[in-house]
């Protein structure tokens, strides 16, 4: 579908809608619409600041809704943070770490084993108790297995891939990522679903952006309330926009995977309106982790003022950007400076259905809609290695990445070294964690003094929220500790009817090796 057919049938829509406002309403059981970008940082958005103003439809949604400066993913890395999001859990409660070594970042590459667990409830699975249709689209990365699969997992439809879109590979070694539709394989990045790596062409986003139109349209004829979770993955290097987006940016490819999926957020909220469905949907803007600073400034983004980036849990590994739109029920141009996670949209989510959350396992995502505060907990792996409470956080553990990576000038924090915090050992400060005030110290360069009464004061504050934290938590099975090349993309569901099933090497599963 082309950029033009969908602006025109947008308009031809909204003037359907004209002779349609006796249309019935979803008004008591509203639709949801997440949005969760991929390795977008917190300073790639015109409203927060970026200087070259690319982002006029996030800016403008944020000037119709709420702002929110003080929001958190759960985890400085991809498939935690999602499995967070979609559970309302940590991923140390959800399974969604390693214990093959301290403190290391974990992920679902096409070697993992392991996925999101059975014994997690997942967002789609609540909504279904209220008649809600669920669809995916975009990156789903909790687990690649067909028993780990969204329509497994509470999802009724799916566009999209299990994996990261890297490659391409030779189809001996590794098999590229399939491209699934609902639960058969419809192709494989790089053949079927085209990335030039070389000019960064790609219509991806253009076809999330379809899918995206498409379901929300045929729900609205049906009249059924739906959940759409738009997880596309073009600011994930190696970044990529369709050709009438390429060199528009100022900031290189990068921005303009950005204009582009700006430009589809705009889309989708013209849509809600154009079907006169916008006051009875809510929609929630984010994204997965910070920018991925270390991939360098042709394939990254920017975290603004905060301290380094992805895989570390500095502010600018773990503060996203983050926008809520309900025209009618969010008041225009609201700026809330609540604390919030990703894992909050599991409960706002359901709040907003109308539905309470499981009361058979702990929930740590809080409903949003009432203004309440809330501790921040930075996990890395299986540690905890910061808490934020009110403008104070405290570091009781520090390490951006290894001596051996940052000599091979793979760097966490480029430009960004600060003596003591930023550290390439794992440093332990549990016996006098190193406190910052975020308010007036939000790139985390200048610890307060451990002999001040605001240390102490601050100090005694997050001890209280630490020890209750650490006596409630039980730690779920880790879900990333296995390898195996035999359980990769070899022959997905639908690949025989393709002619795209690859044969599998002999199974010799291996602790995985997380480096950092």
């Amino acid at each position: 579908m082309d950029v033009c057919l969908i602006q025109t049938l947008i308009l031809f829509c909204s003037l359907i809608c004209c002779f349609w406002a006796d249309t019935p309403s979803n008004k008591s059981t509203p639709n949801i619409i997440i949005i969760l970008m991929d390795d977008m940082g917190w300073g790639d958005l015109g409203v927060f600041g970026q200087p070259s103003k690319e982002t006029p439809n996030l800016d403008s949604m944020a000037a119709q809704g709420m702002l929110f400066p003080n929001f958190y993913t759960a985890n400085p890395l991809c498939s935690p943070s999602r499995a967070s999001l979609l559970t309302g859990r940590l991923p140390v409660r959800n399974g969604f770490y390693t214990t093959n070594a301290h403190a290391r970042n974990a992920y679902t590459p096409q070697e993992i084993v392991g996925g999101i667990s059975k014994d997690e409830i997942l967002l789609p699975q609540v909504l279904k108790k209220k008649g809600y249709v669920s669809k995916i689209i975009g990156k789903w990365h909790l687990g690649h297995s067909a028993h780990h699969l969204p329509l497994e997992h509470g999802f009724d439809e799916w566009f999209g891939a299990p994996n990261c879109h890297f490659g391409p590979y030779n189809s001996s070694d590794r098999p590229n990522v399939p491209v699934y539709n609902n639960s058969q394989m419809v192709g494989r990045y790089y053949e079927e679903f085209g990335i030039d790596k070389k000019t960064g062409e790609s219509n991806l986003t253009q076809i999330y952006l379809e899918e995206g139109l498409d379901f929300i349209f045929h729900q609205n004829m049906a009249q059924r309330p739906f959940f759409l979770y738009w997880a596309a993955d073009a600011t994930h290097a190696p970044v990529y926009a369709s050709k009438r987006f390429l060199g528009k940016s100022q900031r290189g490819r990068y921005g303009d995977a950005v204009m582009e999926l700006d430009y589809s957020v705009g889309q989708m909220l013209a849509w809600l309106r154009a079907l006169g469905i916008d006051k009875d949907t809510f929609v929630f803007f984010t994204s997965d982790n910070g920018a991925a600073v270390m991939s360098g400034p042709k394939q990254s983004g920017s975290n603004g003022p905060f301290l380094c980036g992805k895989e570390t849990t500095f502010e600018g590994g773990m503060r996203e950007p983050a926008i809520a739109w309900w025209p009618g029920h969010i008041p225009a141009g609201t700026v809330s400076q609540q604390l919030g996670t990703v894992m909050d949209l599991f409960s706002t989510s359901l709040s907003v259905a109308g539905l309470s959350v499981p009361d058979d396992r702990l929930i740590d995502g809080l409903d949003l809609s009432p203004a309440l505060g809330e501790p921040i907990f930075y996990y890395r792996g299986n540690e905890m290695m910061a808490v934020r409470v009110g403008p104070y956080k405290a570091h009781y553990w520090t390490w951006s990445n290894s001596w051996e990576e940052f000599n091979q000038g793979i760097n966490f924090c480029p430009g960004q070294e600060v003596a003591g915090v930023t550290t390439h050992t794992q440093q332990e400060h549990t016996m006098q964690p190193l406190i910052f005030h975020l308010g007036w110290d939000p790139g985390e360069k200048y610890p307060i003094s451990v002999v001040t009464k605001e240390y102490q004061d601050a100090l005694s504050r997050i001890t209280a929220v630490v020890e209750k934290h650490k006596k409630g938590l039980v730690p779920g099975v880790p879900q990333l500790n296995m390898c195996d090349m035999a359980v990769m993309n070899w022959a997905p569901p639908g690949c025989e009817k393709l002619g795209k099933c690859l044969k599998a090497p002999k199974s010799q599963p291996w602790k995985c090796d997380w480096p950092h």
